[in-house]
């Protein structure tokens, strides 16, 4: 059974780590643009190009070069620490250059164009503030407890960005929103730099001595990226049978529902200790999961269907949680950053195929078909995972470069410092 851990472990112990509420602040900061984006950028393209099938093309390519490069992008900082601020300037000027383009309207192969190329830029901010948490952790209990407020307040951004971008824009335009972020950009970024400089050199990314190897071929890995893309599949899958289900306003607040449950489940997760070995932990929410959008199908009805959504997320902020710890257990020191982008770009490839086959789906069957499906995805995933994920190596190299010990479960008290 879980039971509480508190003294060191604490959130507000871990906020008090030295340079901890710096950095998470700047990060905080600079994720809010990515929190505001997607609504202004599709409608500063439509009011570019006057097409929104223009725009949503735009839009989606967009999404689609930031996610396959995002680990890309993660490897050049991690191995060249400077590029962090390349890579902010280059995004923050072509946001700035689209934002203008859109607002006078130059040719729509022009500002289409920008918004694809300005998809090859976004700095890695998620998985960088995941890695910098490893480092300024003492031992495995405050590293659950940050990585679960990092996750939180994340999920927390991404549920709140839409609604405030779309009641900027409502108050200014889509272009000038666009402008608004650009200017996030350059203020989170610059912060998070500064506070980088400020951190000793333990904390901060340094160049490896010798390239790492490539943290798709660590052991137990990519059965984990396959546990992340199957819940994300599953909750697109779920949110397209809502719409198509109950319409669109029913849809939105079950679709909220959906980040409270991750929000509240993953503090929840982060402030007990967990007798589980941490390399089977996420088994326990990737198998859970099914059963929650079974429901909606077997009990065919909206408030079902908002227990199995709040469920749901519980579940899905807790399989992120585990799989970004599993980070510092799996992947060596040189290829977290890039190991935590392969996650985001796993979710993000899940949820662009799920909405996909979403609709494909609710064409032909219907949506009780559609929750049914989603269950069973995920139930497969889960069970075909679970072999490798069981026999992932339980050894953690020390960040000191010292012999790997075995990595055991810290003893139920309350840790020191």
């Amino acid at each position: 059974m879980p039971s509480p851990d508190r003294g060191s472990a604490s959130y507000r112990a871990v906020l008090a780590l030295p340079h901890a509420r710096t950095l998470f602040a700047a990060a905080m900061l600079a994720r809010l643009c990515y929190g505001l984006l997607s609504l202004p950028l599709l409608l500063a393209l439509r009011e570019g190009t006057g097409s929104y099938t223009v725009a949503g093309a735009a839009t989606g390519l967009f999404g689609l070069v930031s996610a396959f490069l995002g680990p890309v992008r993660a490897r050049l900082v991690e191995r060249r620490p400077a590029a962090l601020m390349v890579l902010t300037v280059c995004y923050a000027l072509l946001l700035s250059a689209l934002a203008a383009a859109c607002a006078t309207h130059l040719p729509t192969p022009l500002s289409a164009g920008l918004a694809v190329l300005t998809g090859v830029f976004p700095p890695p901010v998620g998985p960088l503030m995941r890695t910098l948490w490893g480092k300024l952790t003492r031992d495995e209990a405050q590293r659950q407890r940050a990585l679960s407020l990092d996750t939180a307040a994340e999920s927390t951004v991404f549920a709140i960005g839409p609604v405030l971008g779309g009641l900027l824009v409502s108050l200014s335009s889509a272009p000038a929103v666009l402008m608004m972020c650009s200017t996030l950009v350059i203020t989170g970024f610059a912060l998070l730099a500064t506070a980088l400089r400020r951190t000793p050199a333990s904390v901060r990314a340094t160049t490896p001595t010798a390239r790492p190897r490539s943290p798709l071929r660590a052991a137990g890995f990519t059965p984990l990226l396959a546990l992340v893309l199957a819940a994300a599949t599953a909750l697109s899958l779920c949110e397209v049978a809502l719409l198509a289900a109950w319409g669109t306003l029913t849809a939105g607040v079950l679709t909220t529902l959906f980040s409270i449950g991750g929000v509240l489940g993953g503090l929840l997760y982060g402030r007990r200790h967990w007798h589980t070995d941490l390399t089977r932990r996420p088994l326990v929410p990737a198998a859970f999961a099914p059963l929650c959008y079974l429901l909606p199908a077997v009990a065919y009805a909206p408030p079902a269907a908002g227990i199995a959504l709040l469920l749901a997320g519980a579940c899905t902020d807790v399989l992120l949680i585990t799989a970004y710890q599993l980070v510092d257990r799996l992947v060596p020191e040189g290829a977290r950053t890039e190991a935590g982008a392969w996650i985001n770009t796993a979710y993000n490839l899940g949820a662009a195929l799920g909405t996909a086959a979403g609709g494909v789906l609710i064409d032909r069957s219907g949506p009780p078909a559609a929750f049914t499906v989603t269950a069973g995805l995920l139930a497969a995933c889960a069970l075909l995972c679970a072999p490798r994920m069981l026999r992932a190596p339980t050894t953690k190299a020390s960040a000191t470069g010292h012999r790997p010990t075995p990595d055991r479960e810290p003893p139920h008290q309350t840790p020191a410092g």
